[in-house]
């Protein structure tokens, strides 16, 4: 393959989510094969115009791929993760990297030991916001980084949770929706120490947490606090204020503020407030910067740099120790939680 080329990747998993990913891929020619044992994935994968296979060792001895995104559910994202990694298959599985640390960390080591790139779908990483963001921060202009705050405040509808599997524990938001969060909040303030976190059932009373609330200390000495609930109708999630997903109706505002000592940083809205060239103080006017945004699909942007990635042209931005590291925090909001209910 030489870097010309467009790496040939195929879609394990035709969900909602790997419909995403096999749309973009078919729109640029990418789309190597569809591989899931549904019956309505072989009229998908017709309509598509590329093999269908009902497993992953069938697509492997049939025509290997040059990279494998894998969409299926977390429970098998160990096995077919290692399945590919030992064929020498570049993985891009779906967040998160697995359902507990214990196979994360085996995925990790599989791909350290063979040298084959394993990538975790946090796509929210790839949104240009972020990556300014990033950029703002790690320029000193906030300064030190003092305290972070990050919400998810939305609400999914009764019927949602006809599914019995979404009323169970390890359903709930935190693992579901916070995850992403934390992955973001963790790209740009360092890594977590230290956990405290209390969960809520009393609204809908079913066995999953509806609302949690979490106290972070990173490593670099800032202090963050998380909440996240899925029964209040709010707009300060990611999902409703990024404006990336068409799925979910755009609405103005922030849900996350990150503090230094030197100003302060609000997003994905990207409202820079500092003094400026004044002495810093609360009597001294406080200044706006705003940057423009943009609208590019970070989806799009995480299948590019897969492709470059298998190429060998850059290194993966969400590694597969990366998500090991991001599970890790969402364990610890889980164990601690469940202490304090204890």
């Amino acid at each position: 393959m030489t870097s010309a080329t467009r790496p040939q990747i195929a879609v394990l998993g035709a969900g909602l989510v790997g419909r995403r990913h096999i749309e973009l891929l078919r729109q640029s020619n990418q789309l190597h094969s569809i591989i899931d044992p549904a019956p309505d994935a072989v009229a998908l994968a017709q309509a598509c115009g590329v093999p269908h296979h009902t497993d992953l060792h069938a697509c492997l001895e049939a025509a290997r791929p040059d990279g494998l995104i894998n969409a299926t559910p977390n429970q098998l994202h160990r096995s077919t993760t290692l399945d590919a990694l030992g064929a020498g298959v570049p993985v891009l599985v779906e967040k998160p990297i697995a359902s507990n640390t214990e196979d994360a960390a085996a995925m990790v080591a599989a791909s350290d030991d063979s040298g084959v790139p394993l990538l975790v779908g946090h796509h929210r990483r790839h949104n240009p916001v972020i990556a300014r963001a990033k950029a703002l921060i790690e320029s000193g202009e906030l300064g030190r980084l003092q305290v972070v705050h990050g919400q998810c405040w939305l609400y999914k509808p009764t019927d949602y949770f006809d599914v019995a599997w979404r009323r169970e524990d390890g359903a709930g938001p935190v693992f579901i929706n916070l995850i992403h969060d934390v992955d973001l909040l963790r790209h740009l303030c360092g890594d977590v120490t230290d956990v405290t976190a209390l969960e809520s059932h009393h609204g809908r009373g079913f066995e999953v947490e509806e609302s949690a609330g979490a106290l972070l200390r990173f490593e670099s000495g800032a202090i963050g606090t998380l909440s996240v609930t899925d029964n209040v109708p709010a707009p300060w999630s990611w999902e409703l204020s990024a404006h990336e997903n068409p799925a979910y109706p755009a609405t103005d505002g922030f849900c996350y503020l990150i503090g230094g000592d030197k100003g302060s940083l609000s997003l994905p809205d990207f409202n820079h407030w500092h003094y400026g060239d004044q002495p810093p103080g609360w009597w001294a006017p406080i200044q706006r910067t705003r940057y423009p945004q943009s609208m590019e699909d970070p989806l799009r942007r995480q299948i590019d740099h897969f492709s470059r990635v298998i190429r060998g042209e850059e290194a993966p931005l969400v590694s597969g120790r990366e998500g090991l590291e991001t599970l890790r925090v969402i364990e610890k909001i889980k164990t601690s939680a469940a202490q304090q209910s204890a």
